[in-house]
C-alpha cells in the first residue's frame, strides 16, 4: 500500500492520474490546474479571405495570352513523336539550342504549336542517347547538331519529316495562320520589353497598346455596320 499522508488523501504526489483528480476536486494546490490557461486566439477555420493581391503577386496587365489559348480550337492535335521529328528537321538544317528550337517550331507552325521544354529537351537527350545528335558547350548553352548517323536518318525519313510541317500549318486557315504568327512575334516583343524598357518606354508600350486595342475593336464595329446596312 503506497503511504498516505492527512493532508494528500490521494496518495504520492508522483501519480499523474491522482494529481490530476485532486486538482479537479481541491484545486492547483493538490494538483495540476484543470484546464490550460487561454492562448492567444486561433485564426478562423476555412479559405483565407478574398483580397485583391497586391502588385507584385499580379500578371504584367499588358501581357498578351499565349496565341494557343485564344485559338485553341484551331491548334492541330500533335501525334506523338512529333518533338522528335521537328527537332530532326530543324537541326538538319543547322545547329540549334533548345530555346532556338522551341522559338523556331512556334515560328514555322504560326504560333499555335509552342512545345514546352518538358518535351523539347528530353527529346533532345533522347536522340543523344541514340547517338543522332550531339551536343556542344557554346557560351553557356548546350547546342545541338547531327551526327553522320542522325543525317542518314533524316534523309532516309525526309518525306515523313517535310509533312509534319505540312500537316501543322494546313491545321489553320492561311489568314488564321498570319495573325496568329504576327500575335506570338508580339508576344516575343512584349517579353523583351518587360525585361529591359525603362519607364518612357513602358508608357509609350502602354498607349501604342490602347491604340492597337481601340483600333480593333473598331474594325470591328465598321463590319457589324456594315452587316446592318446590307440587311
Amino acid at each position: 500500500m503506497p503511504h498516505r499522508n492527512r493532508t494528500d488523501p490521494f496518495g504520492a504526489p508522483h501519480d499523474p492520474a491522482s494529481r490530476l483528480m485532486a486538482g479537479l476536486l481541491f484545486g492547483a494546490a493538490h494538483g495540476p490546474a484543470p484546464f490550460p490557461p487561454p492562448g492567444p486566439p486561433r485564426p478562423p477555420h476555412g479559405p483565407p479571405p478574398l483580397t485583391p493581391p497586391g502588385p507584385a503577386a499580379m500578371h504584367p496587365p499588358l501581357a498578351p495570352p499565349d496565341p494557343a489559348v485564344l485559338y485553341s480550337s484551331f491548334a492541330p492535335r500533335i501525334r506523338r513523336g512529333a518533338v522528335r521529328a521537328a527537332v530532326l528537321s530543324l537541326l538538319s538544317e543547322e545547329p540549334r539550342n533548345g530555346y532556338q528550337i522551341i522559338q523556331e517550331i512556334a515560328e514555322r507552325s504560326g504560333g499555335i504549336w509552342r512545345p514546352s521544354p518538358g518535351s523539347v529537351y528530353p527529346a533532345l537527350q533522347q536522340l543523344e542517347d541514340e547517338r543522332l545528335v550531339v551536343a556542344e558547350e557554346s557560351g553557356g548553352s548546350r547546342t545541338y547538331r547531327l551526327t553522320d548517323e542522325g543525317r542518314a536518318y533524316v534523309a532516309e525519313h525526309a518525306e515523313k519529316l517535310a509533312a509534319l510541317w505540312t500537316r501543322v500549318t494546313n491545321s489553320l486557315p492561311k489568314e488564321m495562320a498570319e495573325l496568329r504568327l504576327l500575335w506570338a512575334q508580339l508576344n516575343e516583343a512584349f517579353g523583351q520589353l518587360v525585361q529591359v524598357a525603362n519607364a518612357r518606354q513602358v508608357a509609350a508600350a502602354r498607349r501604342l497598346l490602347r491604340d492597337t486595342r481601340r483600333s480593333i475593336f473598331r474594325i470591328l464595329a465598321e463590319d457589324d455596320l456594315e452587316e446592318a446596312d446590307d440587311e
